[in-house]
């Protein structure tokens, strides 16, 4: 029997002047608006990104030649309050095909006083990775926000 590693998750968050559910439709009708460019799947220049809305959708991007490729699948869909899906990418950050070697991604999105919302984004599972887990770890972590949440923040 092989020994599973541990891997720590990866927690981020922030604090936005806008409700919980403008949060939500801002990370799930939006992406291309904060989605970091440097986060691309495709081996051509990507020309979009989608959520397929609902648990059991893909969130994925598309190239101008109208390839596609699935950064996940939509595991938990409440909107305002919580989006849970697969990650599917490799210690080299390349896409895996499936959900078997796929960590996860949760975001809540905490309703705070006055109108704010508190985006919390977390990498759970990383040991899915494989041999690649550290590796993801070490690029993952690091001071919060992030370049992700540092991008949707400016957005909303």
């Amino acid at each position: 029997m092989s020994e599973q590693r541990v891997v720590p998750d990866v927690r981020k968050s922030v604090t936005v002047a806008a409700t919980p559910g403008h949060c939500f439709a801002v990370f799930t009708e939006r992406p291309a608006d904060w989605w970091p460019p440097s986060h691309v799947l495709l081996a051509g220049e990507r020309v979009g990104l989608a959520f397929e809305p609902g648990a059991g959708g893909h969130y994925y991007e598309w190239d101008g030649a109208g390839n596609r490729i699935d950064w996940g699948r939509i595991l938990e869909w409440e909107p305002g309050r919580r989006l849970v899906m697969t990650w599917r990418v490799d210690g080299n950050w390349r896409s895996v095909p499936d959900d078997e070697r796929a960590s996860r991604i949760e975001v809540d999105f905490v309703p705070v006083e006055g109108d704010r919302t508190r985006v919390e984004l977390a990498h759970v599972d990383l040991h899915r990775h494989g041999d690649g887990a550290e590796r993801i770890f070490q690029a993952l972590d690091g001071p919060s926000p992030g370049e992700t949440l540092e991008r949707f923040a400016r957005v909303v």
